[in-house]
């Protein structure tokens, strides 16, 4: 989020996915090299036909429903759709967050929760006494509870997309105050899975059809490419490749 109007962080000339789709570019230019004039140059064999991803969305091991519409709809104006690629909704990024704070992450498995609890400075980082997953219940129902203040009783997912946006606005610039926890903290928490639900392995649950790998050109998973690392100057023209799917990809290895 930004200071910007709405309107102009979607269409303007530098818009978030086109953030994103630049980061992916260097990312994947600094570690795939460029094709070399070599002999036998080639494209990728078409891997072999992958099951149909799961969708998490549809069940939910932390969140409740209530929290995971908020979800739905607070991540899509995050990376929201465009006419193109869809947004981190339908790439299932509610599902991927949900098995998050099901897990050791949101249980701050590897977390100090010992205390003293006391105001940090911002170079500490994260200095909270609760886990993730408590920062996502606290932090959800603090703003609905400001939405329906806000907007005579209506609940965020109902909200407009120009007015969802000034909601979180207000919670990454600390406008929106809660008593339990700093509303920055909360944005910031929800951004970054976010992003990492967009963009991980779809093993996790989020990246649905690999479409964050799509959009930016990465590969996937480099492991799965083992049995071609001699064949050189091959084109690659062929769609990314998932953890989730080794166990239906057979390579065959000389001894």
């Amino acid at each position: 989020m930004t200071d910007e109007p709405a309107d102009r962080r979607e269409t303007g000339s530098v818009s978030r996915r086109s953030l994103f789709k630049a980061a992916g570019a260097v990312g994947v230019a600094a570690t795939v090299p460029s094709p070399a004039p070599a002999q036998g140059v080639g494209t990728l064999p078409t891997p072999p036909a992958q099951p149909d991803p799961v969708q998490p969305d549809r069940i939910h091991f932390f969140l409740t429903p209530a929290e995971a519409a908020f979800l739905a709809a607070a991540v899509d104006r995050l990376i929201p759709p465009d006419e193109t690629w869809p947004g981190a909704a339908s790439a299932g990024v509610t599902g991927y967050i949900d098995r998050q704070l099901a897990g050791g992450y949101g249980q701050g498995a590897r977390m100090y929760l010992a205390g003293p609890w006391q105001e940090g400075e911002p170079e500490q980082g994260y200095q909270l006494r609760y886990t993730p997953a408590e920062v996502f219940r606290i932090g959800i129902a603090a703003t609905q509870r400001h939405v329906a203040d806000t907007y005579g009783g209506r609940a965020f997912q109902d909200l407009a997309p120009e007015r969802q946006d000034d909601v979180l606005t207000g919670l990454e610039t600390g406008a929106v105050n809660f008593p339990e926890l700093p509303a920055p903290i909360f944005f910031e928490t929800l951004l970054a899975k976010t992003v990492e639900g967009f963009f991980a392995d779809p093993a996790y649950g989020g990246n649905r059809d690999m479409v964050g790998w799509r959009m930016i050109g990465y590969p996937g998973a480099y492991g799965q490419y083992a049995y071609l690392v001699e064949n050189w100057g091959m084109a690659y023209e062929r769609p990314p490749m998932s953890m989730a799917h080794s166990a239906f990809t057979r390579h065959d290895h000389d001894d």
